[in-house]
């Protein structure tokens, strides 16, 4: 008989080699209803051990009509950002037994609202959404079907459901003036395809922190993807036009380090000749050439917040602002 074949150990099965009753392993298993003396409670989980036995989580859930999985749906698990705060989440999840459940956006609003659909499908205990710039609500059918829904980066507009989003305009203030401490008194801005979702509010909070501050000409605001290559293809023109700025905030890391490509690979030093700043703070930003100044979000304070919100209703953590991390590419410390 093939490992497959053979039949998995059952709760009598552990009972049996415990030498206790099949309500005792159970109160184990689950942690409760009732208490368990330690030393039987030892007794137990070495006898699981040694059977190989694994609760069954359906059965658990058809009794308990809770799954123990919490759906988490990122706007595109290949950013960096988005890695950092999924981890985050993972492990606030994991400190209330909850197992996590990934979905990729992948920046499309219908995307998005599939992964919703089929995690609900699953009947999962909750849903975090960090949701892709201009997505649509899609927690009406969560609401309808009595699974808590929060937001966490993004919160769309119109949304009432809980939400916990970073202080961009704190982030963007500190941005700006410290570029401004190594005497840039013209501040470009960096955003992305459009104006939504943090972004957008970024792009806002810019522009209010550089309007009327006594600049040598209009603010400069660029625009590209969300994506390496395509900031680093804005610098390349941007060199060869003679456009580009001397000081630059942008919106993301990912672009950031795509105009420290680009800027490298046309000759231009920076902060020598280009200086930068990201609102980010994606631990990939320390390890650039030059590293790379950022305005760290608090991304496991916001996945706390978001976690408890969700399982609580509620949340004991403060809200935290981010931190400006200096570093060589604005103009501080070694290279």
């Amino acid at each position: 008989m093939t490992r497959r074949e053979a039949k998995a150990p059952t709760l009598a099965d552990v009972a049996r080699t415990a030498g206790t009753s099949t309500a005792v392993v159970s109160y184990v298993m689950n942690n409760g209803p009732r208490p368990v003396a330690a030393d039987t409670r030892d007794r137990v989980l070495a006898a699981a051990a040694e059977l190989g036995y694994r609760p069954n989580r359906i059965a658990r859930a058809l009794r308990s009509r809770t799954t123990g999985v919490v759906g988490l749906i990122l706007a595109d698990a290949s950013n960096p950002y988005f890695g950092a705060l999924a981890r985050h989440v993972e492990q606030a999840l994991e400190l209330h037994e909850k197992l996590t459940l990934i979905g990729n956006a992948g920046y499309s609003p219908d995307r998005q609202k599939h992964l919703s659909e089929r995690f609900l499908t699953a009947q999962v205990d909750g849903l975090v959404i960090v949701s892709a710039d201009g997505g649509a609500d899609v927690t009406a059918e969560a609401e309808r079907a009595g699974v808590p829904a929060v937001y966490v980066h993004n919160q769309p507009e119109g949304v009432g459901v809980a939400a916990v989003t970073a202080d961009n305009d704190a982030a963007v203030r500190q941005a700006v003036a410290h570029l401004r401490e190594h005497g840039h008194a013209d501040v470009a801005f960096l955003a992305g395809p459009q104006d939504a979702g943090p972004v957008g509010r970024r792009r806002a909070a810019w522009e209010a922190a550089v309007t009327g501050a006594g600049g040598s000409r209009p603010p400069l605001l660029l625009r590209c993807a969300y994506a390496r290559a395509a900031a680093a293809d804005l610098t390349g023109c941007l060199i060869g036009e003679g456009a580009m700025p001397a000081a630059l905030v942008t919106a993301t890391d990912e672009q950031a380090i795509g105009v420290l490509a680009g800027a490298r690979a046309h000759g231009v030093p920076v902060p020598e000749r280009l200086a930068v700043v990201s609102l980010d703070g994606t631990p990939d930003a320390a390890y650039t050439a030059p590293a790379l100044t950022a305005t760290e979000q608090p991304l496991r304070a916001m996945a706390q917040r978001a976690v408890d919100l969700l399982l609580n209703g509620t949340t004991q953590e403060p809200p935290a602002t981010a931190t400006l991390i200096p570093r060589h590419s604005c103009g501080c410390g070694p290279a």
